[in-house]
């Protein structure tokens, strides 16, 4: 396979500064604060974005290093396999999540419900959409009776990479 080379266009501000005892997804970060910071030639792009609620950003865990094919999960005890997971330490470190659009400024888009680390390289954003996105017949595997729990959950540091 030939290499890709993807560049970030902005970074996620947040008032989370280490990966430890961070949020483990978006529903344990109700409210927190935060923006994404685009570099100013893609503020064009925002046109009508106003008009959704909601945002999927897709970015770079910067700060993981290397991977393992089995991780033992923050919802879990047991070991998985890491593609049945959402741990960040993966051979491509990529995330998303999805957030609250609060406003918009410029080339900066005021969020809610960040469980991103300050500074994280944003790699694409996209409108959430109901009717393309959610799915309530998914099944969630593994997760069954534990999803919930995200919302309590706070990283740990497990998975920083210099274990």
């Amino acid at each position: 396979m030939n290499d890709i080379s993807i560049r970030p266009i902005g970074l996620i501000r947040s008032p989370i500064k280490d990966p430890e005892g961070a949020p483990i997804q978006p529903s344990g970060a109700k409210g927190l604060k935060g923006r994404a910071e685009l570099e100013q030639k893609y503020s064009e792009g925002f046109k009508d974005l106003e008009g959704f609620s909601h945002l999927i950003i897709i970015y770079l865990f910067h700060l993981s290093q290397g991977y393992s094919l089995t991780v033992k999960p923050f919802l879990d005890k047991t070991e998985r396999g890491l593609f049945a997971t959402r741990a960040p330490r993966r051979p491509n470190p990529i995330g998303l999540s999805v957030v609250r659009l609060e406003k918009i400024e410029g080339s900066t888009l005021h969020l809610l419900d960040v469980d991103m680390v300050d500074g994280t390289p944003i790699l694409a954003i996209k409108p959430y959409v109901p009717m393309f996105d959610s799915k309530p017949e998914a099944k969630v595997g593994w997760l069954s009776g534990r999803d919930r729990d995200a919302e309590e959950m706070k990283s740990d540091g497990r998975f920083r990479g210099d274990e």
